[in-house]
């Protein structure tokens, strides 16, 4: 597993994979109206890119066997990072990977 940051370019895969992973794992508690929200607001395009530029974000795909399997968000702080999202697609969880990341990220 290794994290690769995420460049301007992909940012719209990373709210591709994003809108993905939390639609198919908030319904249980989220109406599908809620999720909508939840994903403009933080993980589209445009909000991403806002993270970046204004909020001093940085993404990080989480890849596995050539395969993005989730990803991160983490802002740098004054004197501390900020870990905003962690996030594993359905067919990669149990693996471990959030763990790794999480150990990668400390």
């Amino acid at each position: 597993m290794e994290l690769v940051k995420v460049e301007n370019t992909q940012i719209r895969e990373l709210a591709n994979l994003a809108s993905e992973i939390w639609h198919e794992y908030w319904p249980c508690i989220l109406s599908e109206k809620q999720i909508e929200y939840m994903v403009d607001k933080f993980q589209s395009e445009k909000a991403i890119e806002k993270q970046i530029k204004d909020e001093n974000y940085t993404y990080y795909f989480i890849v596995t066997n050539g395969m993005k399997a989730g990803y991160i968000g983490v802002s740098v702080k004054t004197d501390y990072l900020f870990l905003s999202k962690l996030y594993i697609a359905h067919n990669f969880r149990h693996k471990g990977l959030g763990r790794e990341a999480f150990n990668k990220i400390k």
